[in-house]
């Protein structure tokens, strides 16, 4: 009888042992799981998601020169050739080296309401996200694009004049 308990007893911490592993493996496989299907888009998957970045990271522009590159990574190439050729005519002029992300400008962005909502209309590989605030007056259009494996934001930033000359000057 007593080698009857002593097997039973064996029986149990294998059986024990083999439920503990199985246990481990489940909790594992879980995990795995919910860290895979909770890996987060980035913020530019979505044209809607490009806006809301943009507008977020352009709130917490006061100067500083990495968020402004934040800032002007979420902006198409057209828009972001445009604030080089500004900021190398600005260079120009006054004769010190300024990056085009130094031409946002903390005191030129304002929002005219308070976002609420963001619905994005896609075609093909341009979009147009329609921004809504509280009041039904409240509400632009902003044209994204899908460039680069991401979504920009292409701003229409007027094109600049021809740089004007001095009648008889080389320059």
């Amino acid at each position: 009888m007593n080698m009857h308990r002593q097997r039973a007893r064996h029986d149990g911490g294998r059986a024990a042992a083999r439920f503990v592993r199985v246990g481990v493996a489940v909790a594992l496989s879980v995990a795995a799981l919910a860290s895979a299907g909770c890996t987060r888009r980035p913020p530019n998957g979505t044209p809607d998601g490009a806006v809301r970045e943009l507008v977020a990271r352009l709130r917490q522009l006061h100067g500083d020169p990495v968020d402004a590159k934040a800032a002007f990574e979420l902006l198409s190439r057209r828009a972001r050739d445009n604030l080089a050729a500004r900021a190398q005519r600005y260079s120009a002029a006054t004769g010190k080296a300024i990056a085009p992300e130094a031409m946002i400008t903390p005191s030129r962005f304002i929002l005219r309401f308070e976002p609420q909502r963001y619905i994005a209309q896609i075609a093909g590989a341009h979009a147009l996200v329609d921004v809504a605030g509280l009041l039904p007056g409240e509400r632009v259009q902003v044209p994204c694009v899908y460039e680069d494996a991401g979504w920009r934001v292409d701003l229409a930033l007027p094109s600049l004049p021809p740089v004007q000359k001095r009648p008889g000057s080389d320059l």
